[in-house]
């Protein structure tokens, strides 16, 4: 939980939700009747906030419901915790497969164009699903 929480510390998700919750509060003046301000000049108000209120102020009420209403609402804690304590129980078998499986497909892909060579991309992917499909075929 910790970590989750120190993760959340800088994410967008717990700016979103201060964004709500300053706009909701009256933290942030969103304009008069008829001339509101645009949602650009209220998200730049509410960041501002919000970056002050975690560097000065980290105890603040507004960013504690802010977090709060992250890990519920966005994160789902109550199941994430669960799904984290069954990983936690279960046991880890590692296993290596002769040749790479269609789940790395895109892995082997994208170390494939790390790689320096004279031949083209396109060409070693062709030549990789062939492989795959007549390994599938045997």
């Amino acid at each position: 939980l910790e970590d989750v929480v120190a993760a959340l510390s800088s994410s967008q998700l717990a700016l979103k939700r201060f964004r709500e919750i300053a706009r909701i509060s009256g933290l942030v003046f969103q304009g008069y009747p008829g001339a509101p301000k645009s949602m650009k000049q209220t998200q730049a108000s509410s960041s501002l906030f919000y970056e002050v209120f975690r560097k000065h102020d980290a105890g603040n009420l507004l960013l504690t419901q802010a977090d709060r209403e992250a890990l519920t609402q966005e994160l789902e804690l109550a199941r994430l915790l669960g799904a984290l304590q069954k990983i936690g129980t279960q046991h880890i078998v590692i296993k290596r497969p002769p040749r790479f499986t269609p789940f790395s497909f895109p892995l082997m892909v994208e170390r494939l164009r790390e790689m320096v060579t004279t031949e083209k991309l396109s060409d070693r992917v062709a030549r990789m699903v062939a492989e795959l499909e007549a390994a599938a075929d045997a």
